[in-house]
């Protein structure tokens, strides 16, 4: 890590691992960032490690070789890196780790300040906890209030994943206790101590024991926010990891209007019968959608295949190892593979479904290193997709053109 990287923390060697004697919930630290290369040398459980390799990730990100450690040590961490690097398995691989199974009570609280990101969030988490023995819980507005208390009620959650408002409602009825909590986390800690939500965490930090950790993970940590901070942190240990290779420099961006949901099969059809492509990705906000896209395609006889979180790990592993050897040339996908992919040969990359959350569209297509330099998305816009495409455009700063008649001078 360069000096200039950060003057927040402070690089050792590697090498200066953990005590891999250390019980489950300990890990020595020394007031250093160490930068794991592998996450089979943080003294995970091996049963998280199952999860962790399952789910997708091979080696560590920036953040989580430098953050997952130090939140492990308990103390109360703000970690800042840019979105798509890797901040979520950072803060839900160290929750999973502090947990105790055997203890069936609420031990870690993560907030969110969309339902939708909650949500992802709260996907995520099953898929790396699919080996443990944890029960977890979404509190999100939009469900009944009634079904979240009585489901706090029959089953003891560990892991409790939701958005301001809904959680605070059950800590204020007390169906959900946070007499136990060993985490409190925040995502997207910008937003979340901002205006809009700024009274109701602090009205939740009333129900947060003392002993609690705070971790606070973000893109950006506004000078406002890191003072507000120092209300409920304790000498918190601050990790920037400067921007990553997330770009859409080189990468064609285009959209297509289309009428009615119904049609985006003939569209997408259409468009590979005028193309000669290499390799493409074609993107899915839901595992149905995926799945019923790949029988589509294949009674049209088109060689295809989806990989999405519902297919056991040797199933999505023997897929990607056919994209990358070429055997296959189109993947349908849901966003389990929208981080970390490495195919060089990809040259379109096709938004079936307009990303729900702004920042899932640049994991997504934009990546350099990815798909390398060069490379064309198409995005399949419906009516209600106009405002989402706006709002990735100012977002990205980018430009979204209508796509031309004769594409294949961009391939």
């Amino acid at each position: 890590m360069s000096h200039s990287e950060s003057n927040l923390i402070q690089s050792t060697q590697p090498n200066e691992a953990p005590n891999n004697n250390e019980t489950d919930d300990t890990h020595p630290y020394t007031g250093h960032i160490i930068e794991y290369t592998s996450f089979d040398d943080m003294n995970l459980k091996t049963k998280l490690l199952r999860g962790i390799y399952a789910y997708g990730f091979e080696k560590p990100s920036p953040i989580q070789s430098r953050a997952i450690v130090p939140i492990l040590s308990k103390k109360d961490v703000i970690g800042q890196a840019q979105s798509g690097t890797g901040k979520t398995g950072t803060f839900l691989i160290s929750t999973l780790q502090r947990v105790d199974e055997t203890l069936k009570h609420p031990q870690a609280l993560i907030l969110a300040p969309t339902r939708e990101l909650a949500s992802q969030i709260f996907n995520v988490l099953e898929s790396l906890s699919s080996y443990l023995d944890v029960k977890l819980i979404l509190l999100v507005g939009g469900g009944t209030r009634r079904e979240d208390i009585r489901a706090l009620e029959d089953t003891p959650r560990q892991i409790v994943v939701g958005t301001p408002g809904r959680v605070y409602d059950m800590l204020k009825n007390r169906s959900l206790s946070s007499k136990e909590l060993r985490m409190f986390v925040l995502d997207e800690a910008d937003e979340m101590l901002s205006r809009g939500f700024e009274d109701q965490i602090y009205e939740i930090f009333q129900y947060i024991p003392q002993t609690c950790q705070t971790v606070l993970m973000s893109a950006t940590m506004p000078p406002e926010a890191l003072k507000i901070t120092e209300d409920f942190m304790d000498n918190p240990i601050k990790i920037l990891v400067q921007n990553e290779e997330l770009t859409l420099e080189g990468i064609k961006q285009f959209y297509i209007s289309i009428e009615k949901e119904a049609w985006k099969l003939e569209t997408l059809v259409d468009i590979y019968s005028k193309l000669q492509v290499n390799q493409s990705i074609i993107y899915c906000n839901t595992k149905r959608t995926a799945d019923w896209l790949v029988e589509q395609l294949n009674s049209r006889e088109y060689s295809v295949k989806c990989i999405h979180s519902n297919m056991k790990s040797d199933e999505r592993k023997s897929v990607m190892q056919e994209f990358r050897d070429g055997e296959l040339r189109v993947i349908i996908a849901t966003d389990i593979i929208s981080r970390g992919i490495d195919v060089q040969q990809v040259s379109i990359v096709i938004n079936y479904d307009i990303p729900p959350l702004k920042d899932v569209y640049i994991h997504r297509i934009g990546r350099s290193g990815r798909f390398g330099r060069k490379g064309v998305a198409i995005n399949f816009v419906t009516q209600d997709d106009i405002n989402k495409l706006k709002m990735i455009q100012t977002y990205y700063q980018t430009n979204i053109q209508e796509m031309p008649t004769d594409i294949s001078e961009f391939i």
